[in-house]
């Protein structure tokens, strides 16, 4: 089957002649051009919107997430998956990031398996009916990304494209489809920058308010953040001074107390009950907020 060619492969009249520029001129062109990324994946919010809400049913039920992408587009996902359990303190497994090839080729660009429909199935073949399949791919036609999608669908999973062509090919292949359309490239056909933009925005997005919707935030507060460091420590006696107004030493009682979990001490801080009885209602209720609620208490 004869695709059209991808807008993001076009030539862009904005930069035809940006060899010929001074430094900053070239960069306020390259700046201009992500700006633009940035407004084309604001423009994807309401079926971006659709993908957290189905993934969050999902995760309810004990699904997890799932990328599959190659190049630049499979990196920037598995960038996202990497940070979320720093950040929200879930399990490593609750978003998994599947690159073409594996880690070899994450690390070595000569080693190109995006032609690997077969590969992209296979890397699927463990997922569920609770399940979130995301394929990334900035042409909207990468084979690895269309063998994932189609093994995740027959498998019953939630199934999500995130690109930057209208006219994917893989539309087909998904319930949701995320499109930022970003049109030509800065340079013609580098993906890495106008659609990277957009794809790093948007994955950013989706799993922050993923995890906001879980409830592994309170109010713009990361209190799911596992403190590994001693500047992540300090970061999180701050945290618990902002969220409650008790000053540094109680912070730091309740934290101790609790083992280092930051929602436990929160809970605790806000209520005024034992740390035990705070992890009890962590267990039952999702959230700080749900915690606290169930226990008579009122989040600021």
């Amino acid at each position: 089957m004869t695709h059209l060619t991808p807008p993001t492969e076009g030539r862009n009249p904005r930069t035809a002649a940006i060899d010929t520029l001074e430094s900053g001129d070239v960069l306020r062109l390259l700046l201009d051009e992500d700006a633009r990324a940035v407004e084309a994946a604001r423009a994807a919010t309401g079926p971006l919107a659709r993908a957290v809400d189905e993934a969050h049913l999902r995760l309810s039920r004990g699904g997890s997430v799932h990328y599959f992408g190659a190049g630049a587009s499979g990196r920037l996902a598995v960038l996202d998956a990497t940070e979320i359990t720093p950040t929200f303190g879930v399990a490593r497994e609750l978003f998994t990031a599947h690159f073409a090839g594996g880690p070899a080729a994450l690390t070595d660009s000569s080693v190109d398996r995006e032609d690997a429909e077969e590969l992209g199935a296979a890397d699927a073949g463990t997922l569920g009916e609770n399940s979130v399949a995301i394929g990334i791919t900035a042409s909207g036609s990468t084979a690895y990304v269309a063998g994932a999608l189609r093994a995740a669908r027959a498998a019953g999973a939630l199934t999500v494209l995130v690109t930057s062509n209208p006219d994917a090919p893989l539309r087909e292949l998904a319930e949701i489809v995320v499109v930022a359309d970003t049109g030509p490239e800065a340079l013609t056909g580098s993906t890495r920058l106008k659609a990277g933009t957009a794809t790093k925005v948007l994955l950013n997005a989706f799993s922050t308010a993923l995890m906001i919707k879980a409830g592994r935030t309170y109010g713009n507060l990361m209190v799911g953040l596992v403190a590994t460091n001693a500047k992540l420590g300090e970061r999180a006696v701050r945290l618990l001074v902002e969220a409650t107004g008790e000053d540094a030493a109680a912070c730091r009682a309740a934290l101790d107390e609790a083992d280092g979990r930051i929602p436990e001490a929160l809970v605790r801080l806000l209520t005024g009950c034992p740390a035990e009885q705070a992890r009890a209602a962590l267990a039952a209720h999702p959230g700080v907020r749900a915690a606290v609620a169930a226990l008579g208490g009122r989040a600021g």
